[in-house]
């Protein structure tokens, strides 16, 4: 299979919107690789020397601005055969350091306590490549566990072009900490061709991402990306070495978690051949519901199950 890069450049992001008219940068064959870099931050979040922002993150800056509020994505990449109906699977090879800071950000009137702190507060954090940490300002080394905020197919053509802060059933601004390498994220495809775009790197986060960013930085990700016929999904939904994972999406938490377990109810069923009951059941004594964030106007929710329960019905 064939092995590709695309480096962030003013030529090959596309900022703060998700459309399907963005013409793809390049297209691929299921199976192919693609290594993508990305960059974070507009020039207001930028720190000041020692740090070194990079001259692709300059050059982004100087050449655009925002379409709509949201994230730098790299992309899009089209997947030659994908059909509107499938599902595009995006096996996470590897994830790396694009540089050495990253930033952390809050503001009056938003994250989860938005009338709790009145004025901006940014951190500057330098993260070391060796030791995988970043240092905190009062000392405290945190490890990194680096996954992208962003991974999304293009939407409907119908939806026009849309801001990249909310996720969406296309994917997008997912904030799912578990989307680490190793980890395999299934997207619904709404448009031929697919179209993936990734952006929005994070060098950790807590479930909630609840002062609105993790340690914003920018990542090189590694993907390998293939197409599925015999899925259906209305949702994403991703497999890591250990668990399988359903997702959902929506102002209402309590309507992500609906969402989220009945899809999970339904994959249960359909890998097992228990009724759905049980699988219900099977759900309330195994599985684990998890806030994604609270941050980005939809709601997130995760539920994973250990793979190791999924055990054909055996009667």
């Amino acid at each position: 299979m064939a092995e590709y890069r695309i480096e962030a450049s003013p030529e090959t992001i596309h900022w703060g919107y998700f459309d399907a008219n963005l013409k793809p940068l390049l297209t691929v064959d299921p199976g192919d690789t693609v290594t993508i870099s990305t960059v974070s931050g507009g020039p207001e979040a930028m720190p000041p020397a020692p740090f070194v922002i990079p001259q692709a993150l300059t050059d982004i800056h100087a050449a655009h601005r925002p379409k709509l509020p949201g994230h730098i994505c790299t992309g899009p990449v089209a997947v030659r055969g994908a059909k509107a109906g499938q599902v595009l699977e995006v096996r996470i090879k590897d994830i790396a350091l694009h540089y050495d800071w990253g930033f952390t950000y809050s503001a009056p009137q938003k994250g989860a306590l938005p009338d709790d702190f009145d004025e901006i507060h940014v951190m500057n954090i330098p993260l070391d490549r060796g030791r995988m940490t970043g240092r905190l300002p009062w000392g405290l080394d945190l490890p990194l566990k680096p996954f992208f905020g962003v991974m999304a197919v293009a939407p409907p053509a119908a939806w026009g072009a849309l801001s990249t802060l909310p996720p969406r059933r296309n994917g997008g601004n997912l904030d799912n900490k578990e989307l680490v390498a190793g980890t395999t994220l299934y997207l619904p495809i709404h448009m031929d061709g697919a179209l993936f775009s990734v952006g929005d790197g994070h060098g950790v986060q807590g479930d909630g991402e609840v002062c609105v960013t993790a340690i914003e930085t920018g990542l090189i990700g590694t993907f390998e990306l293939h197409l599925r016929e015999d899925m259906h999904l209305t949702w994403p939904m991703a497999e890591t070495p250990t668990h399988v994972m359903t997702m959902a999406f929506d102002p209402d938490l309590d309507d992500c978690v609906v969402i989220a377990l009945r899809s999970m109810i339904d994959l249960i069923a359909a890998r097992t051949g228990i009724a759905k009951a049980e699988a219900y059941a099977l759900c309330s004594l195994a599985a684990d519901l998890r806030i994604t964030q609270v941050v980005n106007g939809n709601k997130g929710v995760h539920v994973m199950l250990d793979k190791s329960l999924l055990q054909k019905a055996q009667r």
